[in-house]
């Protein structure tokens, strides 16, 4: 069995944290780890092309109920029609979640997955505090080897 770390971000992602993205999915496949995303554009689209570039599995689950609308690097594509609701499958199909930059859509995904007692790594992505104090939760890297290696239990 192919084990998964979620990989997610926004849509509409600028150059670098699509470098970073395609960085993660690369070092993921290396690692013998598949990723699972919202299949679509952005540091989804990038994460997958990087993955693919090592040979790794990529999941897309979509938001709408046509599998065409994944990126052309998604292996398999599971479409739910479920719209942003998604984003809770998203986050549960990976042993761990790696966040890449993100609008709203990433910042909920980042709560489901802390709910959930998931292990997420911060890479370029939101900043929590509560009261002005940094919040527990979310484990931040500074660049897509840390974040891997975070994301697979590493310290």
């Amino acid at each position: 069995m192919i084990r998964l770390v979620s990989v997610i971000g926004g849509s509409e992602a600028t150059p670098s944290e699509e470098a970073l993205a395609e960085e993660v999915g690369r070092l993921l496949a290396e690692a013998g780890f598949g990723i699972a995303c919202g299949g679509r554009g952005g540091v989804m689209a990038a994460a997958c092309r990087g993955a693919k570039s090592a040979g790794g599995l990529t999941v897309g689950i979509l938001p709408g109920v046509s599998p065409e609308d994944a990126n052309p690097w998604v292996d398999v594509a599971i479409p739910t029609g479920m719209g942003e609701a998604r984003n809770v499958l998203v986050v549960s199909s990976g042993d761990a979640v790696i966040a890449i930059g993100g609008e709203y859509g990433t910042l909920s995904e980042i709560g489901f997955a802390l709910k959930l007692g998931k292990r997420v790594v911060g890479l370029s992505t939101w900043q929590f505090c509560r009261d002005g104090i940094p919040a527990a939760g979310v484990i931040y890297a500074s660049s897509p080897s840390e974040a891997v290696r975070l994301a697979l239990g590493g310290t």
